[in-house]
């Protein structure tokens, strides 16, 4: 079976598949083609999918971890989160965010990384028959977990003739009604689109109206370009009465794999997520914390990697748009959301699915595709340059992309 059938067969699938790890799986077909002697094609994989960091976390970072993983005082399970890490958490919400007075014994609790706290988080709040509202296309693990405890999922189409915002007054009443909570991410995964303050507003109103409780995932809030300041939820007036906020360490500490993240916000949620989150695990391994600690009280870290992201993103747009993609530069984010090619050549795609595998097997160009709210490709920053330069990766990708004669009108 080629590659273009294996992964448009695998996104198109039912049932509760992982996205990423499916993603994950058809590229190592590629590479294990690669690696085989007899194989024609020898190009290497240029890998723009999944979005982790391409580089360790900072030095300092990682010596906190080596000097505390020995400690005696260290091995013992941590529950919900060390009091370091939660005050750190707590600080770092101020001083990035200026968001204050959280209290960390009352606002503020450790996640091993923010998938996890994701998975829990309906289990604290969701009843059989009740109503998600989710942006589509998005990060699915709430929605998964909605379903799995008879919850129903209500998607609301992300489009760019609405800044890839979601229209809340598109909704029926009686969603509404019966609505138990909005799913939000900004800055967006896959569309890098931001918030403003002036739409948490209309969130917190239409919250408030519909007694709904809102949970944002802001595991890029810190990850912004130019003059783009980072914007939290919790920091508009009326946030923290309806709802919650993630953040994670894996964006914007390059610590990617140490699982690490917080939840924040209104008390009675944090208790009730506390309470599953202290049947379901034992805590994150309390030197992982104090390094993460560490790296919530050094922000700077953060605008180094923005620094740099920055200047791929900058790259990759002037690549994709030199090939007839639809390219704009995203204020916040890892990612680059395109409209899909129509075809290639003679070829004719009819989803992103088909257009993402043909990248994949002709050109060995791996990104995610999306055919939520139309046929987008992602574009992830985060490749693994090796020796190369980023201006030589740029480079090599545009000539891959130009070779496919990708055709952007139907």
């Amino acid at each position: 079976m080629n590659c273009t059938t294996l992964l448009a067969d695998r996104l198109q699938m039912g049932g509760t598949d992982y996205k990423f790890g499916m993603m994950k799986a058809a590229k190592q077909e590629v590479l294990d083609a690669l690696s085989d002697p007899h194989g024609l094609n020898r190009l290497p994989l240029l890998d723009l999918g999944i979005g982790e960091s391409d580089q360790p976390a900072d030095p300092e970072i990682i010596s906190v971890l080596i000097n505390e993983a020995g400690k005696k005082e260290n091995r013992t399970y941590t529950d919900n989160g060390i009091p370091a890490f939660l005050q750190a958490a707590a600080g770092y919400m101020k001083e990035v965010f200026g968001v204050g007075n959280l209290d960390p014994t009352r606002n503020i609790l450790h996640g091993i990384g923010s998938k996890s706290i994701l998975s829990l988080l309906p289990y604290c709040l969701i009843n059989p028959g009740d109503i998600v509202l989710m942006p589509v296309p998005g990060y699915p693990v709430l929605g998964t977990h909605v379903t799995y405890l008879g919850g129903k999922i209500y998607p609301l189409p992300l489009k760019s003739e609405n800044q890839y915002l979601p229209d809340l007054r598109q909704i029926p009443e009686e969603i509404c009604q019966k609505s138990k909570m909005l799913y939000l991410n900004y800055p967006a995964n896959p569309t890098g689109a931001t918030a403003s303050k002036a739409f948490y507003e209309q969130v917190i109103s239409f919250a408030e109206r519909y007694k709904i409780i809102v949970v944002q995932d802001a595991a890029y809030a810190a990850i912004t370009y130019e003059e783009e300041a980072p914007l939290s939820f919790l920091s508009v007036p009326g946030a923290r009465n309806v709802g919650v906020e993630i953040h994670s360490l894996s964006k914007a500490f390059s610590m990617t794999g140490w699982r690490l993240a917080f939840l924040a916000g209104n008390e009675s949620i944090i208790k009730a997520y506390g309470q599953v989150k202290g049947n379901s695990d034992s805590g994150q391994f309390a030197p992982i914390q104090l390094a993460g600690s560490y790296a919530l009280s050094h922000p700077e870290i953060t605008r180094t990697i923005c620094t740099r992201l920055e200047r791929r993103m900058d790259l990759l747009v002037s690549v994709l748009s030199s090939a007839g993609f639809m390219a704009v530069k995203p204020k916040a984010g890892y990612y680059c959301y395109v409209p899909a090619p129509f075809g290639a050549g003679a070829m004719r795609f009819h989803s992103a699915a088909q257009a993402a595998s043909y990248l994949l097997r002709t050109a060995h160009i791996a990104t995610i595709p999306w055919d939520e709210a139309g046929s987008f490709l992602r574009f992830s920053v985060t490749w693994d340059s090796g020796e190369r330069t980023d201006e030589e990766i740029a480079e090599e990708l545009k000539c891959r992309l130009l070779s496919l004669r990708l055709n952007f009108s139907l």
